[in-house]
């Protein structure tokens, strides 16, 4: 059937739904027209700790337009479910500020609101601690880090390594509470058909959603339908179900009504997910010639009181640099705080700014080209478990990034000056594991010869849609147009959720196979295949499977204000096959720029006093924008690995953050002479740095 001599796979295809999204006729979650609609509006705490005495509704219930108050004292019975966050209004406690305590359904969202204003909870409180620090004596070991690897590895003897070496680098940095702030908020529209529920729901898995929402409610997964058709953004965030989903679906059930329930920007710093503070401490040690011989790596973060969550920040380490000597731990507390979870790249993103900031450290300390001492300490085979890579290219990567940037004019001295401007330039390493996960994919043939794919994917803003439609095209040997990919709904085929940079690897392979699967069925006159890649998964060499990179920064700094400015930035990457150049692009492009914002700008801050975070808002959480990225520029290394999966992917959404924020700390410290190990850098840590 090959009709096409250009392969879709590689073609610069335009977004499928772009035209749809531009002229606004793509359907967002609350955007949704149900019919007769209420809509809610949640109340939080205004504690960090506490149990609630009395929750006075009376006025808020006399508000014209109000349906309904809804509280632990009046809300229905949930079933038990794994997640503490999802038990809303089930018991008086509360476990941090802005955690949900009441709720408000109304005709209309100014009813709601102010309704919303005059409830009043009454509250016992108590002593609360919402302070991370390296000696905090609640700290212990987690039984595993997110997902599932180890808290601690230890290979080689450390201590002794450490004794011996010529050169050492010992120091600890930090990295502040970062949220999520996707374009589109956390959203939820709920509406009940008997004892059928439908949601559409922003999130990163309509699939992902359903079981826990159907186990919450007591329902059987059949009954409840998830839909996510268009997403404005998730970064880890909307991964798994929020509470605003278990109160939109209880205040439908309640107002007999369907409900819309968005979260607000603010609200959005309270429980919908962020990404915990760390505190690392990293030791390197090595011989004259810049040879690492250990590596311990110490990770303090914390958690909530209710749900533990364990971010995986020292598990980079275990597969960056050849060493015979290699130690990671991580320690957890539990803080009167909401949950941590996903944010693009977790783990390897605080983690990888602190390894590569004591690596350009050490290669100071030596003498040493930091491009040269990477390339020096490159691993054959993974460093912590000792598996074979299916793929490394970060030598490549590195030096095809050297020659682009232009490294080799790099003036190793630090200060160089234009005019009042310091300029200096840095480099750090990037990695990524390259998951995937079984899921399951439908094809037919359409009586007018075009085609049609199924499976429950979700687009996030990454272009999941137009690149399964170029795979599907590709495998079936038609052009894209003729091919319509339905994605974004859990009745549809099995599949996971957009997160852990394996959507393309994951989804593209079931798509595939299902299109195989429908040229075989064709030739004997059928027109409909399905497709699960669960056994070949299952059947897959155990190697180490990673996304690599490099990236470089160059930095300006005002030697009197401190001001800085980030004048260039590049990225090379070896990521496997790249489906779309195009969207590929703008991931590569979108993750350097939310590296930047975790270098120069993001930082949530945190009053102890009251437990809150002060700066819930985009007027105070600072992100980068147009004007403060001068020049980004991405390549990639052609890279074939058959070991991968049948359409040869690595993930490319969250490997461009990951080295982004060492780079421009490194070239912050090339062209001043100052090392900053908190991120992020404060411009008062800079004032009069040419004096």
């Amino acid at each position: 059937m090959a009709e096409v001599a250009t392969r879709a796979i590689g073609a610069p295809v335009r977004r499928i739904e772009g035209r749809a999204k531009v002229t606004g006729a793509a359907r967002y979650a609350v955007e949704h027209d149900p019919g007769e609609v209420a809509y809610g509006w949640i109340v939080q705490a205004q504690v960090a700790r506490g149990k609630i005495t009395d929750i006075d509704d009376a006025e808020a219930r006399s508000q014209p337009g109000v349906l309904h108050v809804l509280w632990h004292g009046n809300a229905p019975r949930l079933e038990e479910v794994s997640d503490a966050e999802l038990a809303v209004f089930q018991e008086p406690r509360v476990a941090y500020r802005g955690q949900i305590v009441a709720a408000v359904v109304a005709d209309n969202p100014e009813a709601a609101r102010e309704a919303a204003r005059l409830v009043r909870v009454k509250v016992h409180e108590e002593p609360h601690d919402v302070g991370l620090r390296a000696d905090h004596p609640h700290l212990y070991k987690p039984d595993k880090v997110n997902p599932s690897f180890p808290s601690d590895t230890d290979k080689g003897d450390v201590d002794a390594a450490l004794a011996r070496a010529e050169v050492t680098i010992d120091h600890t940095y930090s990295t502040p509470a970062y949220h999520n702030n996707a374009m589109e908020p956390h959203a939820t529209l709920a509406r009940w058909d008997g004892d059928r529920l439908t949601v559409y729901d922003s999130n990163q898995g309509a699939a992902a959603h359903r079981a826990p929402l159907a186990k919450a409610f007591g329902l059987e997964p059949e009954q409840v339908r998830v839909l996510a058709e268009h997403v404005g953004g998730g970064f880890g965030s909307k991964g798994t179900p929020r509470p605003q989903m278990i109160v939109a679906a209880m205040l439908a059930r309640i107002s007999g009504r369907a409900v819309k329930l968005p979260v607000t920007r603010q609200q959005m710093f309270a429980f919908t997910g962020y990404r915990t503070p760390t505190i690392q401490r990293m030791r390197l040690g090595a011989t004259g010639d810049g040879r690492i011989t250990a590596i311990e790596h110490r990770v303090f973060e914390q958690t909530s009181q209710i749900r533990e969550f364990a971010e995986q920040a020292a598990t980079p380490t275990r597969v960056m640099y050849a060493t015979d000597n290699l130690r990671t731990s991580h320690r957890l507390v539990r803080l009167d705080v909401p949950t941590p979870s996903w944010m693009r790249a977790p783990g390897e993103c605080p983690g990888m700014y602190a390894l590569e900031s004591a690596i350009d450290e050490l290669a100071l300390a030596v003498g040493i080209d930091p491009i040269e001492l990477r390339i020096r300490n490159d691993a054959d085979a993974e460093p912590d478990s000792g598996k074979p890579f299916s793929s490394r290219n970060l030598v490549a990567c590195l030096r095809e990034g050297a020659d682009r940037f232009g490294w080799a004019d790099r003036d190793p001295r630090q200060r160089q000056r234009d005019g009042r401007w310091f300029i200096g330039s840095g480099v750090a390493a990037s990695t990524y594991p390259a998951y995937q996960r079984d899921a399951e994919a439908t094809a037919r043939v359409q009586p007018d010869g075009s085609f049609r794919v199924g499976i429950a994917a979700a687009d996030i803003g990454t272009g999941a849609r137009t690149a399964l439609t170029q795979i599907a095209a590709d495998t079936l040997g038609v052009p894209v147009e003729r091919v319509r990919v339905d994605i974004g709904d859990s009745a549809l085929p099995r599949a996971g959720v957009a997160g852990g940079s394996m959507g393309t690897s994951s989804w593209g392979a079931a798509v595939a196979k299902a299109c195989e699967a429908l040229l075989a069925e064709m030739e004997r006159g059928g027109s409909e295949a399905h497709a699960d890649t669960k056994a070949e998964i299952e059947a897959k060499k155990d190697l180490a499977r990673h996304a690599f990179g490099a990236q470089f920064a160059e930095v300006r700094v005002d030697g009197e204000t401190g001001e800085i400015r980030v004048s260039r930035l590049l990225g090379v990457f070896a990521a496997g096959r790249i489906v779309n150049p195009v969207t590929a692009r703008s991931q590569f492009i979108g993750g350097m720029t939310m590296g930047m914002g975790m270098a120069l700008f993001e930082e949530s801050v945190m009053d102890r006093r009251y437990g809150d975070y002060l700066n819930h808002d985009l007027a105070q959480y600072h992100v980068p924008a147009n004007a403060d990225v001068a020049d980004i520029e991405v390549a990639w290394i052609e890279e074939d690995d058959p070991e991968l999966n049948r359409i040869g992917t690595k993930g490319i959404g969250e490997i461009g953050i990951v080295g982004t924020a060492a780079a421009i700390a490194n070239a912050v410290h090339h062209a001043t002479g100052l090392r900053f190990r908190a991120l992020p850098i404060h411009l008062d840590g800079l004032v009069g740095a040419g004096t």
